[in-house]
């Protein structure tokens, strides 16, 4: 989380963070146009806090203390002023930089080591301290481990099998206690998650098999797609053919998505998994959220998702709603039949910049045919967009 009132030095950290985790999910919080974060504000469900040392009427060091105070609150990067810089320092914040000098190499070293440093904590209270063979807890039985893909501060994804029916499975197993203090954003998140996909019944989304809650793991048993990501089918080149068919396919999903009143945010390659017939499904939805929900912390002010994908509306932390999760489709799109994304520029503002002034690319002549639908998709205004998923596959 980037907690700063000056927009574009938020877009240089979220740039400099994305260039290196390009993963990365990040909320940029404006603390004057949204309003000081409450007392009760305990920054759970973040890895790190990257506090900048603007926040309208209060001091930065001051802000840096306040939430030093506060029990499990996540490391802390303080990006301060040279003015400020010993005050600070006596702080000790786990890492500190000088705003205007910021070099990418030393800023990707220092959030580095802080990971690192946390991660070293928190594999001394990991669920992962029984069958050092499977890797996976012993409370989580009837499955056989296979394999790890992946992991996240607070989670771990493993291939396994279950033993009942020999199904492989992907089990996204949450690493901390949900009755932890400390991770309780995590696991009310974890928990919103499987909500969210359990809901849905569509042959274009990620199928729910289990979860499983026990006094110190939780589990998500979910199907495996073995046909591999999205973003390494486009890396490798995408037929004309098999593109539509993608997008007919998400775009399928996201009107059952919508129906349910859900935005999912973060629509990217990334979070599009394939299965060994060619079918597509939507696999993350972590950031998704109830269109009508409020959200803990006002809207305004916070940007969510990846810069390279987002509606011009959301780059500028604006209200969303189903039309930027077509836009973001769109990008996607255009992606998917050119190889290349529409947009790109040496920071994350310079992005963002782009997807709201910049003219809608021109597809290659051959892919010509597509041209108006790609307009419609990627219009700037939301209002001059198709306004649902399911015109895109009626245009289709």
């Amino acid at each position: 989380m980037i907690i700063d009132e000056q927009a574009d030095f938020r877009s240089l950290l979220m740039h400099h963070v994305t260039t290196n985790w390009p993963d990365a999910i990040i909320s940029a919080y404006d603390p004057v146009a949204a309003g000081h974060l409450p007392d009760e504000f305990s920054g759970a469900g973040n890895d790190l806090i990257l506090l900048g040392s603007r926040h309208g009427d209060r001091d930065g060091v001051d802000v840096l203390r306040r939430f030093q105070s506060r029990e499990n609150f996540p490391p802390i990067v303080y990006f301060g002023t040279e003015d400020d810089e010993k005050e600070a320092h006596a702080l000790r914040p786990d890492a500190h930089f000088i705003r205007d000098y910021i070099n990418h190499d030393s800023l990707v070293v220092g959030l580095s080591d802080v990971l690192l440093a946390r991660q070293r904590v928190a594999s001394t209270k990991s669920l992962f301290t029984g069958d050092m063979r499977t890797g996976i807890h012993p409370l989580i039985k009837g499955y056989r481990f296979m394999r790890k893909l992946g992991s996240t501060e607070h989670s771990g994804v493993y291939l396994a099998e279950r033993e009942s029916t020999h199904l492989q499975v992907v089990l996204k197993v949450l690493r901390q206690m949900p009755g932890g203090s400390n991770s309780i954003g995590a696991f009310d998140r974890f928990l919103q998650e499987y909500e969210t996909i359990a809901a849905m019944d569509h042959p274009n989304i990620v199928r729910i098999y289990d979860l499983g809650v026990g006094d110190d793991h939780a589990h998500i048993a979910m199907e495996y797609l073995d046909g591999g990501a999205l973003r390494v089918k486009i890396e490798n080149g995408i037929p004309e053919r098999a593109a539509v068919q993608y997008l007919r396919q998400i775009a399928s999903a996201l009107s059952a998505v919508h129906a349910k009143g859900v935005l999912h945010r973060d629509l990217k390659p990334g979070n599009i998994m394939l299965r060994k017939d060619g079918s597509v499904a939507l696999i993350d939805f972590g950031l998704a959220k109830t269109a009508k929900l409020e959200s803990e912390i006002t809207d305004k002010g916070e940007i969510f998702g990846t810069p390279y994908y987002m509606s011009p509306e959301q780059g500028h932390g604006n209200s969303v709603d189903e039309r930027s999760d077509i836009y973001s489709l769109g990008v996607i799109f255009y992606e998917m039949l050119t190889g290349q994304k529409p947009f790109k520029a040496d920071t994350a503002m310079g992005i963002i910049y782009l997807h709201g002034n910049a003219p809608i690319p021109l597809l290659p002549p051959r892919f010509a045919a597509y041209q108006a639908l790609l307009n419609m998709m990627l219009a700037k205004a939301p209002d001059d967009r198709l306004q649902s998923a399911a015109e895109v596959e009626e245009w289709l």
